[in-house]
């Protein structure tokens, strides 16, 4: 009963309104345009389900399908139809326009041009001179018609790059040191500490290393931290570390809130604990306008830096070692330069699988290139 007298209501209004020229539940659709919709009545589900054809609803229905299969409608990627018939004259202008006219890295910033493709567009436009149609563009090699519908879309629609959010100096050293200072060192000495042994890398300011290695530490987690033993450990490695205006160790990020690596964290405090002793000289008159020499860098922001955070957790930088070191040797400008005798002496360190112990090496690395642009990054 409720239904019928629904049905009823609903038809009956929008009766009047056709005849009398008042607005009902559909305002009347004005000439050569899709009739407004007021959103109760969309939302009025008896009408769906009795599928009651009042006030221009098959219009709508007709409307909304003509438009749907317009040749203004962007193509998908299983559209059989000919790319040039897919887009207005004013989409197929803006996209032969880039095209025609972008650089290389311009192109690349295009979904799918990254790469040979870009290469293979600027190529082929200058053997054969500007491209006047889309389809002339799936003669480019490695662009078939899918991804150059994908291409296209993209240059029509771009996707908004987020910008890196760059890390302020004063977020990942401890503690706090005027950027003058930081700015003048003419190297530094990172260094890591693990379960076993401390790495550490020697890097100057124009990226180049000059020392990079570690050292096992056989008192490291035996017995109950004896002070002694630790002392011997630490004191082995400092003597050997090289002289650097900076000593930059990695703090850890351990959660205080699993108690089950309370003792990881007793041994990571207790080795840093000694290092800053034993690094920082003595002696300087309180009124010394001089800087500490030994700092803290927070892992955590090396791990951003990299992109090797997932969640709250680091992984292994190994692969991003393995990517310094191809780059080292075959690009011209590399990000840091390694030398030949290093490159060979940790060629196949860092392999997946290895059990050689190279993490603290990696991150040792990855800590001072990451504090020298970073330094950079908050300068400019």
């Amino acid at each position: 009963m409720t239904m019928w007298v629904a049905r009823r209501f609903v038809s009956s209004v929008a009766q009047r309104s056709q005849h009398a020229g008042q607005p009902g539940l559909f305002r009347r659709p004005q000439r050569c345009s899709l009739p407004d919709l007021e959103l109760r009545y969309l939302q009025c589900t008896c009408c769906w389900r009795s599928r009651v054809p009042v006030a221009a609803f098959e219009t709508l229905d007709a409307a909304l399908s003509t438009s749907t299969s317009s040749s203004s409608e962007p193509c998908k990627g299983a559209d059989s139809r000919p790319l040039d018939a897919c887009y207005t004259s004013e989409q197929r202008d803006a996209i032969l326009q880039l095209l025609n006219t972008a650089t290389m890295k311009e192109l690349a910033d295009v979904k799918l041009l990254r790469g040979r493709k870009s290469t293979n567009i600027v190529e082929y436009r200058t053997k054969h001179g500007p491209f006047k149609t889309l389809e002339s563009v799936v003669k480019v090699p490695l662009l078939k018609h899918k991804s150059a519908v994908t291409v296209f879309n993209s240059i029509l629609n771009p996707v908004k790059k987020e910008k890196k959010v760059r890390i302020q100096l004063a977020k990942f050293i401890r503690p706090e040191v005027d950027r003058s200072w930081l700015e003048d060192a003419s190297s530094i000495v990172s260094i890591v500490c693990g379960t076993n042994k401390i790495a550490w890398a020697h890097v100057d300011r124009g990226m180049k290393v000059l020392d990079w290695q570690h050292l096992d530490c056989p008192n490291f987690l035996k017995g109950t931290y004896m002070a002694s033993a630790y002392l011997n450990d630490v004191s082995a490695v400092v003597e050997v570390l090289p002289s650097s205006d900076f000593y930059i160790i990695e703090k850890s990020s351990i959660s205080v809130q699993n108690t089950a690596l309370f003792p990881i964290m007793a041994h990571m405090r207790t080795v840093e604990a000694m290092l800053f002793a034993l690094l920082e000289p003595k002696n300087l008159s309180p009124e010394a306008n001089i800087p500490p020499r030994v700092l803290n860098m927070m892992r955590v922001a090396v791990g951003r830096h990299f992109g090797l955070m997932v969640g709250e957790s680091r992984t292994s930088g190994a692969q991003t070692v393995r990517q310094l070191m191809t780059e080292a040797v075959t690009q011209k400008l590399p990000r840091i330069n390694l030398p030949p005798e290093l490159l060979v002496k940790y060629r196949n360190h860092f392999q997946m699988g290895s059990r050689r112990g190279g993490e603290e090496l990696c991150d040792a690395l990855l800590q001072a290139v990451a504090f020298y642009e970073l330094l950079s990054e908050s300068s400019s």
